[in-house]
């Protein structure tokens, strides 16, 4: 037997996965564990969860995969401030002290934290990890593979040949010239967190129309061969400034939005924000499409794989999809920094001689549910609790009462969207539903869609541009089909596209069901389906963090298993 764990950290959004045999066993955020969104630090609980999961112990792996070289990191900052001094003058000590402090010794502290030898750990470069991540996940014999993000130790976009089990490095734009840190800048000059919000860029930039494209034009340069260049008197990121733009992009664009003022699009200020956003939206959308084309170009095969940060851009993929050469994409669903957690790993197994793993099908890798546990704290909360026969019964009538049902069923899921396992669902056609979950539930900003999950089986009466790989794991959108936008009202953006996730009986069983269920009450297999979670919080993973959101937040029940949690009376 091969035991191999794969462990991204120190960024943001630290992971474990867990390989044996060359099969994916688990795969878990650290966030998830220690309930601190985005966490980056070492992932010592998920490592441990995924060995729990597998019925294993530290002395039983043969070898930890760290997801970058972290020799080569620290040559790259410390080269990149020593280009541009004295101007990082200030930024040095501290970057300095970072990466000599806990980056450079990751796979010393690894080897002490796991309790395995030093020389059982080991490393591979940052975008190979993306790529094995993606590909050697994907349905694909052959593909090309492309990774864009912010930066691994060198190389912010890089595209590969993936054929059989062999990854081959073809072309790569290297920092400080980034579309994920070009998407970054803007994303921090909008307010939003970077790392955080730019899936609220996305959301916003429906709103906005296009206006910058010659101010834009000013910032990055696309060329022919799909490669890019930023005009980095604009940005700030090579310098070590937190909010990754100079004084000049505002002199550009106009001053920056202050974070904490509420949103109100009826005004001409946040109009303008919007036009930003919307602008910054379709120039990264056209600068993957050409990054797409020269993949396509460079490899001739009808598939493509997508992984890195810029990956979970759900509006460029779809665009790639419709207007590119390829016939089918591939994002698997944890596409940031945590995935290169799993790419490791098969990396990792790779060297032990394995060969791929079966298809990824389902996002279930995380965590367990403790279901005596959940029994007896919802007791001693107070709350209403009975076991039910038919789980999926009795959400469905639940939804039918016009309910708000939160449902945790099985492992936790792996990546940023919740997929059926840690869920929120509510039926999509009542109008109110969408302002009472982002403003009361979830408290989200107005501009923010939420997504439907609909029976794979009937995707496409409802919707068009649903596929068989990304849509199982929302990682693209779809446009609602005009007949039904009036009773998809709650899951229907203003551009009348929708993140569909097109449920199937083994990538989310008891999801699935609900949607027959529903199905049988209203002919329409659709729920809306947002996740588990509250402002500024992970998803929920274990039946406690199920529970603690459940009395924190005014949904109206909540099935853990095949137990159905209401208030007291």
């Amino acid at each position: 037997m091969s035991v191999v764990l794969g462990i991204s950290a120190l960024y943001h959004d630290a992971a474990a996965a867990l390989v044996v045999d060359g099969e994916i066993v688990a795969a878990i955020q650290e966030e998830r564990l220690s309930r601190i969104k985005n966490d980056p630090s070492l992932p010592f609980r998920a490592a441990s969860a995924c060995l729990h999961r597998a019925g294993l112990e530290a002395r039983d792996i043969d070898t930890v995969v760290y997801y970058e070289n972290p020799y080569a990191k620290l040559e790259r900052v410390l080269l990149s401030l020593m280009r541009a001094f004295p101007r990082t003058w200030r930024q040095f000590p501290r970057a300095l002290g970072s990466q000599l402090g806990s980056k450079l010794w990751v796979i010393d502290q690894l080897a002490e934290g796991l309790g395995v030898e030093r020389k059982r750990v080991e490393f591979v470069s940052h975008h190979e990890s993306h790529a094995a991540s993606t590909f050697l996940c994907s349905p694909f014999e052959d593909a090309a593979v492309l990774v864009v993000d912010a930066v691994g130790e060198h190389a912010s976009t890089s595209i590969y040949r993936g054929k059989g089990a062999a990854l081959t490095g073809l072309q790569s734009v290297d920092y400080p010239h980034s579309l994920g840190l070009f998407y970054a800048a803007i994303t921090a000059f909008l307010g939003f967190r970077v790392n955080e919000g730019e899936y609220k860029v996305m959301g916003l930039a429906a709103y906005g129309t296009p206006r910058y494209r010659d101010e834009f034009a000013k910032l990055l340069l696309a060329k022919d061969d799909g490669s890019y260049k930023l005009d980095l008197t604009y940005f700030a990121h090579h310098i070590g400034v937190e909010n990754g733009f100079s004084r000049k992009l505002e002199s550009l664009l106009g001053p920056r939005r202050p974070s904490h003022r509420p949103w109100n699009l009826g005004t001409d200020e946040d109009q303008h924000y919007a036009n930003v956003a919307a602008t910054l939206q379709l120039v990264t959308e056209e600068a993957m499409l050409g990054l797409a084309r020269q993949a396509h170009t460079l490899v001739g095969s009808a598939n493509l794989c997508l992984a890195g940060g810029v990956a979970l851009n759900c509006v460029a993929n779809a665009r790639i999809l419709a207007e590119s050469q390829f016939d089918r994409i591939f994002v698997q669903p944890a596409a940031g920094d945590a995935g290169g957690a799993l790419g490791a790993a098969l990396l990792g197994a790779q060297r032990l001689g394995e060969g791929r793993p079966k298809a990824l099908s389902t996002a279930a890798l995380g965590v367990e549910l403790d279901l005596s546990r959940a029994l007896n704290v919802a007791t001693e909360m107070g709350l209403r609790v009975r076991r039910v026969d038919s789980p999926a019964d009795a959400v469905t009538a639940k939804l039918a009462a016009k309910r708000i049902v939160g449902i945790a069923s099985g492992p936790s899921e792996w990546g940023p969207r919740a997929l059926g396992q840690r869920s929120i669902l509510a039926l999509p056609q009542e109008r109110d539903v969408r302002e009472r979950l982002n403003r009361v539930i979830k408290e989200r900003e107005v501009f923010r869609p939420f997504a439907p999950a609909v029976s794979a089986e009937r995707s496409s009466e409802f919707f068009l541009g649903v596929d068989g790989d990304m849509s199982p794991f929302m990682t693209t959108v779809c446009s609602v089909r005009e007949a039904h936008m009036e009773s998809l009202h709650a899951v229907t953006h203003v551009d009348q596209s929708a993140r569909v996730q097109a449920v199937t009986a083994q990538g989310a069983p008891l999801l699935h069901e609900i949607l027959a269920g529903v199905a049988r009450h209203n002919d329409m297999p659709i729920v809306l389906n947002t996740s588990l979670n509250g402002r500024g919080e992970p998803i929920a993973a274990s039946a406690t963090d199920v529970l603690s959101f459940f009395a924190r937040h005014p949904i109206d029940a909540l099935l853990i298993g095949d137990l159905m949690i209401e208030r007291g009376s």
